[in-house]
């Protein structure tokens, strides 16, 4: 880069304001508009050689987004799990720990190549030709967890000039305000997924809210449940009780959750799926099968979890899985202030009674006949007509062979255990924390 120190044009930097606005406007998502940042600050003038930012999303599974852009090799996007640890040697020695715990906005450094590097990062920016770094802190309002943490890099051989760094923090402004737009729209569409499922998320954030909205569509039904969950809730604790439904979720309900699979809600100690199909036979082939193959894989990360819990001498959970195919109501229900989105209809209280029969039946999956005449050339065993309370015309019950069921394929097993948290999501953890101290909560800082 050139040793002479630039005059930063406020015209150009005015365009990148706007261009942020515009695309805040037109709903970009996150990584689109922070990508299109960097880019056009570099094209504005500024010697960039690094951009780092960090954005805490609420999310049942994530704590933060992080985008690390280097100049001339594009955009790096991480997303940083929501789990308990430790915090890291690496974090606790970083420019970003410093500046949370001593509460700065704004932390910069020149970076002398012959003296000692003050925070361990440096000596990485240092390979980079960085010469000058600022780190900052940029809550999107006065007393919450959601912000934005960041840093600029410059290999000027000047650093940055007054002119330079008085652009970045007019721009950073504008940058808070643009992507807390695009934060919001991303924690709107991560709750409806999150509760709602796919499908029914979509619809939901497309507009589709009025109470007896919705369709009748054709789909392959799954119900499991948990057994003995009700003498496990009253005899063991309730961190236990929870840790043990969790683990069964993890365990059962995953695999009906891809490859088409929708879990629609989560009842108690079980939950109801649909593979949506349409109404002729290849398209119900396919989401029966999907289904049958999902209880194929439910069932041996189930052997595979009661075998880890009779490792660690704990007792086994059982279940019950019923699989059905038919017409049922796809909208909403409810009160006209509180509504709920899933799936209605007698097929929904057959797929139910199917479920329930596990209990009778020393079989873990019943099915419909149905349902199994979708199936192909898939082993069966009949095991003779119900009849269901409620349905005038018993039902064929039967049975799939389950004894080929695999835990291991391109999904894995259970999800895998983390042993730590990555030094960008510590530091959301830490802004989080910082956010709830300044509001009075009692906890101290890790």
């Amino acid at each position: 880069m050139s040793t002479a120190q630039a005059e930063i044009s406020t015209i150009l930097m005015d365009k990148v304001a706007d261009w942020l606005t515009q695309s805040a406007l037109a709903g970009n998502d996150l990584e689109t508009l922070v990508k299109g940042f960097c880019e056009r600050l570099a094209a504005a003038g500024l010697p960039l050689k690094r951009v780092h930012l960090s954005f805490s999303m609420l999310h049942p599974l994530y704590d933060a987004l992080g985008f690390t852009w280097l100049r001339g090799q594009g955009m790096e996007v991480e997303g940083f799990r929501k789990e308990n640890g430790v915090h890291s040697d690496r974090f606790l020695t970083s420019p970003y720990y410093h500046l949370l715990s001593n509460k700065l906005d704004h932390l910069r450094r020149r970076l002398d190549p012959s003296g000692p590097s003050e925070f361990p990062i440096f000596d990485e920016l240092r390979l980079m030709g960085v010469t000058d770094y600022m780190a900052f802190v940029h809550p999107f309002s006065g007393n919450t967890s959601q912000g934005m943490i960041g840093s600029w890099s410059t290999d000027s051989a000047s650093g940055f000039s007054d002119s330079m760094i008085s652009a970045l923090l007019r721009i950073q402004n504008h940058l808070a305000i643009a992507t807390k737009m695009a934060v919001l729209t991303k924690l709107a569409d991560n709750m409806m997924t999150t509760y709602l499922g796919g499908d029914a998320g979509r619809r939901v954030l497309d507009g589709q809210i009025k109470r007896g909205e919705g369709d009748t569509i054709r789909a392959a039904l799954v119900m499991a449940d948990m057994r003995g969950s009700t003498r496990l809730a009253e005899t063991s604790g309730h961190e236990i009780y929870i840790d043990t439904l969790n683990q069964f979720f993890d365990a059962i309900a995953a695999p009906f959750n891809r490859r088409g699979g929708q879990i629609m809600s989560f009842m108690g100690d079980g939950f109801i799926a649909v593979y949506p199909c349409e109404r002729h036979r290849s398209q119900s082939e396919i989401a029966c099968q999907a289904a049958l193959a999902a209880a194929h894989k439910a069932t041996a990360r189930m052997m595979d979890l009661n075998l880890r819990r009779k490792e660690q001498g704990l007792a086994d959970i059982n279940f019950g899985i019923g699989l059905h195919v038919g017409n049922v109501m796809f909208g909403n229900v409810g009160l006209t202030d509180r509504l709920t989105f899933s799936v209605f209809g007698s097929a929904v209280n057959e797929v139910q009674r199917l479920q329930t029969l596990t209990k009778k039946y020393p079989h873990s999956v019943l099915a419909s006949k149905d349902f199994a005449g979708y199936c192909g050339a898939n082993s069966w065993l009949t095991l003779g007509k119900e009849g269901l309370a409620g349905i005038k015309q018993k039902l064929t019950v039967l049975s799939p062979d389950l004894s080929g069921a695999l835990a291991i394929d391109e999904d894995g097993t259970l999800e895998p255990i983390y042993d730590r948290i990555s030094d960008a999501e510590q530091v959301m953890l830490l802004h989080r924390d910082a956010a709830r101290l300044s509001v009075g909560d009692p906890r101290k800082l890790q």
